[in-house]
């Protein structure tokens, strides 16, 4: 395959995962199990002061699951532009791949070890695309 391909599936697999992402956080708060319903009432209860403001853990977890949303839309687009620029600026291209590359890989491992399987497994199978298109434009360069 070609590295252009490489990058644009590897595009395509962050564009699922920021999508399932945020259906499946956005809709945190109305979970129906009675034990997670009551978590969920104690997250989103009293407010704890922090560097001048005051949020509770359920506003920070929005917080965060929002912009792991962003940052997924912008490797998303990252990779899809960068795929697009290999002939033109093949140095920066090659720097931009092998920096998404690995932080992909982190963000699979983080998500293996912190959330699950299938979420990691977008990442890890993206971050492998975005390697082999480096790889792929090494060897074509060489």
């Amino acid at each position: 395959m070609k590295p252009k391909l490489l990058l644009r599936i590897a595009a395509v697999l962050i564009l699922i995962h920021a999508v399932l992402h945020t259906i499946g956080f956005s809709s945190w708060k109305t979970d129906p199990d009675p034990a997670r319903h009551q978590v969920i009432q104690l997250m989103n209860g009293q407010k704890l002061p922090f560097m001048g403001t005051s949020r509770n853990m359920g506003e920070y977890y929005d917080g965060f699951g929002y912009a792991s949303s962003i940052a997924l839309i912008l490797i998303c687009l990252l990779l899809w532009f960068t795929s697009g620029e290999l002939l033109s600026n093949t140095s920066l291209a090659k720097k931009v791949i092998l920096i998404l590359s690995f932080g992909l890989l982190l963000w699979g491992v983080d998500e293996l070890i912190y959330f699950f399987p299938f979420a990691a497994t977008i990442s890890l199978i993206a971050s492998v695309c975005s390697f082999s298109a480096l790889l792929r434009l090494n060897k074509q360069r060489t």
